[in-house]
């Protein structure tokens, strides 16, 4: 007895179409389980009895054309997933005035394969998770580094010597076997070189150091102890005499005159702090100051230097630092 799947108030009719398949072909439509037409078959009897086109009824149920003509030609391949067309051809049979209930029934009974997976819509694009590829490409490295590590390992343990194992027995080893019979030892060899004693090294001038009650002479004679030469002093007003190299401004362009009377050093700066000139002077020498205001002479020993101004001796430096323009008031 077939399976009446709901109510149904509608006869199909068929007949034998000239490429042999049976088409409904009357004024009443139904989705009982005895005919021999699928659902999609009587669907389309329905529309075309109506005179209805695939776009008009696409318009209306806002489905795809392309699903529409699908479910007509009863073809899954081109349909989504079951459950969405199982909605749409309640759609289309409810536009049709058509039992919506007993269409997506019958659409069951064409259609058993329940145990299909569902598929995604006709047309999306399926792309998988990226990460996924991600996370599985980073498990892959870290199992590599950790294989290769072990690897690694397990090489370097076995090229590296045994440790040495020493055996506690608590028995003394035997004392060296000495020989019987005496030793012959041969001749006695030389020293080695770097054992002799070199000659003692004596000092150039010592003797003469020694002789001159131990004060140890410098070049030209003179002894380290002694104390500079310092040439006479000259009387307040003497006119400036040259003794050595004069250094500085021209005569023209100075009326200042510092002249070493023993060995001392001497730095001119100027306002800034930068460095005129500087030199160790011996005795006689002397420097013509140049007419720029703010130098100061920077010396050992002011003693050591006398002061001409305008030609005639005024006297000695009175201070390691001097301002050279007071020099010349």
């Amino acid at each position: 007895m077939p399976l009446d799947t709901g109510a149904v108030t509608q006869n199909v009719h068929l007949s034998v179409g000239a490429d042999g398949d049976e088409r409904p072909t009357a004024d009443i439509i139904s989705f009982s389980p005895d005919s021999t037409a699928h659902v999609g078959e009587a669907l389309r009897a329905a529309r075309e009895r109506r005179g209805l086109g695939l776009q008009e009824v696409a318009d209306a149920t806002r489905i795809r054309r392309t699903y529409l003509d699908a479910i007509e030609r009863l073809d899954l391949e081109q349909l989504p997933s079951r459950p969405f067309v199982i909605g749409y051809v309640r759609a289309y049979a409810k536009m049709l005035g058509l039992d919506d209930e007993a269409a997506a029934q019958r659409f069951k009974i064409d259609a058993p394969d329940e145990e299909q997976t569902l598929r995604a819509p006709v047309g999306v694009r399926k792309e998988g998770d990226p990460r996924l590829a991600m996370i599985a490409v980073g498990g892959a490295v870290v199992v590599a580094a950790i294989i290769a590590w072990n690897v690694a390992q397990r090489a370097m343990a076995q090229k590296a010597p045994p440790p040495a194992v020493v055996a506690e027995t608590g028995v003394k080893a035997p004392p060296p076997a000495v020989p019987a019979a005496p030793v012959a030892l041969g001749a006695p060899l030389p020293a080695p070189v770097e054992s002799t004693v070199p000659p003692p090294y004596v000092t150039p001038g010592l003797e003469a150091a020694t002789a001159n009650g131990g004060a140890v002479p410098k070049a030209g004679g003179v002894p380290a102890s002694a104390p500079a030469a310092r040439a006479p002093t000259p009387a307040i007003g003497a006119p400036f005499k040259a003794d050595g190299p004069i250094y500085g401004a021209p005569a023209t362009a100075s009326t200042l005159i510092l002249q070493a009377n023993k060995p001392a050093s001497i730095i001119i700066r100027g306002a800034d702090g930068s460095v005129y000139f500087a030199r160790q002077f011996a005795a006689g020498e002397a420097y013509r100051v140049p007419n720029v205001k703010g130098l100061t002479a920077d010396v050992s020993e002011p003693e050591a230097f006398d002061v001409f101004v305008g030609g005639a001796l005024k006297g000695e430096l009175p201070a390691p630092q001097t301002a050279l323009a007071k020099l010349a008031d």
